[in-house]
């Protein structure tokens, strides 16, 4: 089971460069087992065309590495964090994509104005505090992901929904139901902070979607009368 997901969480990682939302080494992919119990995470700074599913390092849930010479993403601490309380998150996707990460360095949510957006993320993409001198001291990714947590607890958001935030100051962490998904995720969010980005130039003061369409653009494609796409395949 941890192979496959080893070959799955590689492969997504390696879509960070041809969906073109990194540079460097500044992002990371992860999976989570059926079970979860343990993560399977991106190594820390390797470059992207050298991953192989072998050097993908099984972490356990509660944060200790199995069987592995190489460091995890240091970023680990957050993407368990997040496991741990978005049950619906199987996949988890931190990048530093342009125009997302524009809109997290600004500390501006991305507002749902069409139905682009809605398609993927039932409203506005929200934005975090920033974290305190205390947090970063005390122990920086691991406060992040409780930051995560925090916003969407006191905003009374569902993550099932919304799998997606802006880190105030830093970049995006977008989730799915599987690495991939993640991933789809991630180039959706990109896309329509790309547009949103040129709405503020064209029409700053453009309402925001109606309700009645955002929630049929969600339910057209999500949940139990989703009829968007096939639903046999060949």
């Amino acid at each position: 089971m941890l192979e496959q997901l080893r070959e799955q969480v590689c492969k997504a990682n390696k879509r960070l460069v041809t969906e073109n939302l990194v540079t460097l080494t500044w992002g990371n992919v992860s999976g989570i087992s059926e079970d979860r119990k343990d993560i399977v995470i991106k190594p820390s700074g390797v470059p992207y065309d050298e991953l192989t599913p072998e050097q993908m390092v099984i972490v356990s849930i509660d944060g200790q590495v199995i069987d592995s010479p190489l460091r995890p993403s240091s970023d680990t601490p957050t993407h368990l964090e997040i496991y741990r309380h978005f049950p619906n998150a199987n996949g988890i996707a931190h990048t530093h994509s342009r125009y997302a990460t524009i809109f997290a360095q600004a500390r501006r949510s991305i507002r749902c104005t069409g139905t682009t957006h809605a398609d993927h993320f039932r409203g506005d993409i929200p934005v975090t505090r920033a974290l305190t001198p205390h947090e970063v001291e005390s122990g920086y990714e691991h406060e992040t992901g409780r930051l995560i947590v925090e916003t969407f607890r006191e905003n009374q958001l569902d993550p099932h929904c919304l799998p997606a935030i802006l880190l105030a100051g830093h970049a995006p962490f977008v989730w799915g139901p599987c690495p991939d998904r993640a991933m789809d995720n991630s180039v959706a969010l990109e896309a329509i902070a790309e547009m949103a980005l040129h709405l503020e130039l064209l029409a700053p003061n453009a309402p925001g979607l109606e309700a009645h369409i955002l929630a049929k653009h969600q339910s057209r494609k999500h949940g139990p009368d989703a009829y968007y796409g096939q639903t046999n395949t060949p």
